[in-house]
């Protein structure tokens, strides 16, 4: 019988070849300020949906295709496996494929969609938490238990130490859980009408991710704690200043508070958008590394650097649209972006995000040999 076709199927079709050019100790004197020797230079996430294709028309070699024709310079992240968000559930079920999208149901029990060809990831259409009760019908997904840790985790995570990766471990986001319960428009309503949900909700995925990290913080040594929150657009973040101070700080807090103790020295949060209105709570909450710093939004991490200074590192930063303009464009938003960061340290440079559709696969080339032309010459001056 042949293997379940997942929703995911086409997104591991994205998936780069990521080397280690950079061991943990160095990376973390970099992105802290202790130290600032060498630049860092990576590709965070690849290709978008279709760009292989158009790549491949145009020439590319196999290894250009997964990346690893190209230099960077960069750590490897090697995760836990613990879990400290959702656990359990059914197993997904597609309902529905056709040449447009796919349409399954997710283990939350929620019908999801995926349109092909543009999207890497499906959306929710519908959700199920409305009220208290619905939640305390599903708390039991988010509680503790010994099912949280998987199978040799002591093992992979000593692995990852002796191999000189960065120990990472996550959390579920603060706002992106609850969103992925409420929907987002519930969700910003639920902060006024239904604050003591929104609490609950918080408060046992705390609880919960402190009961996990507290054992592995006390057997191996994280380097990194990371959330995915993607709570912003270009207009601006979904959440502001006085819902983050009453909601996520506290979250965040616990969490960071515990792992710092222990020696945890990185606290990378991940959101698209504009989110400048809530740095100051971040930076609040313990955050000191944002990515991927989405120009486009208004994320210009050389303004970010002059007002935060070493508050917070970046990962990212480079606007993945000009790959698809000029090559003096190009040059312009490479020297514009990589001299300060070079000078100043706590920045592994990269795009913004995915490289998108209708970039030439020359301009690419371009970019890596006009990125490592300035990081060379930049460096040369430290």
């Amino acid at each position: 019988m042949p293997a379940q076709r997942s929703i995911l199927d086409d997104h591991a079709q994205l998936a780069i070849k990521q080397t280690m050019e950079v061991r943990c100790e160095e990376y973390l004197d970099y992105m802290t300020f202790r130290a600032n020797n060498r630049p860092l230079f990576t590709e965070i996430f690849g290709p978008i949906v279709g760009l292989k294709e158009e790549w491949a028309a145009q020439g590319a070699s196999p290894e250009e295709l997964d990346l690893s024709a190209f230099k960077y310079r960069r750590p490897q992240f090697g995760h836990i496996p613990v879990n400290t968000g959702w656990l359990g559930g059914q197993e997904e079920e597609i309902l529905e494929e056709t040449a447009e999208h796919i349409i399954a149901r997710d283990r939350m029990g929620r019908r999801i969609k995926l349109c092909k060809g543009v999207a890497t990831l499906p959306l929710p259409l519908e959700f199920p938490v409305r009220d208290m009760d619905d939640w305390l019908k599903i708390k039991h997904h988010y509680e503790f238990s010994e099912e949280r840790f998987g199978q040799g985790w002591e093992q992979v995570a000593g692995e990852h130490v002796a191999a000189g990766r960065v120990v990472s471990v996550s959390i579920p986001g603060g706002f992106d859980e609850p969103r992925e319960l409420l929907g987002d428009a519930e969700l910003c309503i639920a902060y006024y009408t239904q604050p003591e949900l929104v609490h609950d909700i918080l408060d046992t995925l705390a609880e919960t991710a402190c009961q996990v990290l507290d054992r592995v913080s006390a057997t191996v040594r994280i380097d990194q704690l990371s959330v995915h929150e993607d709570l912003a657009g270009k207009s601006g973040p979904l959440i502001g200043p006085k819902q983050m101070r009453e909601f996520i700080v506290p979250y965040y807090r616990r969490i960071w508070d515990l792992l710092h103790s222990r020696g945890v020295e990185l606290f990378s949060v991940d959101s698209d958008g504009d989110i400048n209105p809530i740095l100051p709570e971040l930076v609040e909450a313990g955050v000191n590394v944002i990515m991927p710093n989405e120009p486009a939004a208004g994320m210009d991490i050389v303004q970010i650097r002059r007002q935060y200074g070493t508050k917070l590192a970046f990962v990212g930063g480079i606007d993945k649209h000009v790959l698809r303009r000029s090559h003096e464009e190009i040059v312009a938003e490479l020297e514009y972006k990589i001299p300060p960061m070079v000078h100043s340290g706590g920045c592994l440079l990269g795009l913004d995000h995915r490289i998108p559709n209708g970039t030439p696969l020359e301009n690419y080339r371009f970019y890596i040999r006009k990125v490592w032309e300035i990081l060379d010459r930049e460096a040369a001056k430290l």
